[in-house]
C-alpha cells in the first residue's frame, strides 16, 4: 500500500539520511550516472530545507520510503542555477524550481510522477509564484550506457507544458559511475513553464 505526505522547511530534515540514500541509488542510473556522495547530499539537502517555501514530497510503501520530490524558491539555490536565468533577463525570484522526482524502479508507472507534478504546481500556486521549472540532464544519445529501452521524459514534460530551453544551460559538475578521476561538468538545460 502507498501513501504520499508532504512535509516543507524544518519538518523535512527527520528525512534527509533516507533521502539522501534514495537519491543516490537512483541518479547512478541513465542518464545522470551519478556517483553520489552521502556528504554532498546531506549538505545539499540540508540547505534546501532551510526556507519555510520549500517542499518535500515522500512516497512510502509499507512505512518504507520508495520515492521523493521536491520544490523551493529558485532564488534561494546555489547561485549556478539562478546564474542562467539572471543572465537572460529573468527573475529568479518569480519561479519555482522543482529540484527532483526519484521513485525506485519497481515503483514506476503508477501515476506518481504526474501526482508530483500535481502537488509542486499547486504549491507554487499557493506561494504565487509565477513560472515553474527544474533542470535536467543533456546526456548523449550515443552514450555508451545508454539502456537499449531508455525513454527520456520529454513528451511528458511538454504535456504538462513545459518547454525546453536549450539557451539556460547548468553546468554541474559530479563524478559519473566507474569513473575514478575528477569530477567532470554536466550540462543541465531549463524546461519552464509560465515563462513569458
Amino acid at each position: 500500500m502507498f501513501e504520499i505526505t508532504t512535509y516543507s522547511g524544518d519538518a523535512a530534515r527527520p528525512f534527509l539520511s533516507e533521502i539522501a540514500r534514495l537519491r543516490i541509488a537512483v541518479f547512478r542510473e541513465f542518464p545522470y550516472l551519478y556517483e553520489g556522495s552521502s556528504d554532498y547530499e546531506m549538505e545539499y539537502l540540508s540547505s534546501y530545507f532551510s526556507s519555510e517555501k520549500s517542499l518535500l514530497i515522500i512516497v512510502r510503501e509499507n512505512s518504507t520510503i520508495v520515492g521523493i520530490s521536491t520544490a523551493a524558491p529558485l532564488s534561494e539555490a546555489e547561485h549556478r542555477f539562478q546564474s542562467p536565468i539572471s543572465v537572460a533577463g529573468l527573475n529568479p525570484g518569480k519561479i519555482m524550481y522543482f529540484g527532483e522526482s526519484v521513485l525506485l524502479p519497481e515503483c514506476r508507472g503508477k501515476g506518481f510522477g504526474r501526482r508530483f507534478f500535481d502537488l509542486r504546481e499547486e504549491w507554487a500556486v499557493r506561494w504565487d509564484f509565477p513560472i515553474t521549472g527544474f533542470c535536467a540532464v543533456v546526456q548523449a544519445t550515443g552514450h555508451p550506457l545508454r539502456p537499449d529501452d531508455y525513454r527520456p521524459l520529454d513528451s511528458f514534460w511538454e504535456s504538462r507544458g513545459y518547454t525546453k530551453r536549450n539557451d539556460l544551460v547548468v553546468k554541474l559538475p559530479w563524478r559519473e559511475i566507474g569513473e575514478f578521476s575528477a569530477e567532470t561538468d554536466h550540462d543541465l538545460a531549463y524546461w519552464l513553464r509560465g515563462c513569458p
